[in-house]
């Protein structure tokens, strides 16, 4: 599913940091160590097809690293 973030996350909470992140291996292995952390918010979301929805986005971010694999785990419309 291919969607592009249209405004600003909202609702930010800390899902999960440090040890507690089920990947933390793979991600320092791609990306680099860091204190990652797994984040989750909402936004509004624009398909390819053209219309908007408000979704709930799952990703991992550190610090000088940033924002990593943005999910959308879930439609909030």
């Amino acid at each position: 599913m291919h969607f592009e973030i249209v405004s600003d996350v909202a609702q930010i909470e800390v899902i999960a940091q440090g040890s507690r992140i089920r990947d933390l291996a793979r991600l320092r292995k791609l990306y680099g160590g860091g204190r990652w952390r797994k984040l989750k918010g909402v936004a509004f979301v624009k398909f390819r097809a053209g219309h908007v929805r408000v979704a709930e986005l799952h990703w991992y971010e550190a610090h000088g690293i940033g924002k990593k694999e943005i999910k959308l785990k879930r439609f909030l419309d």
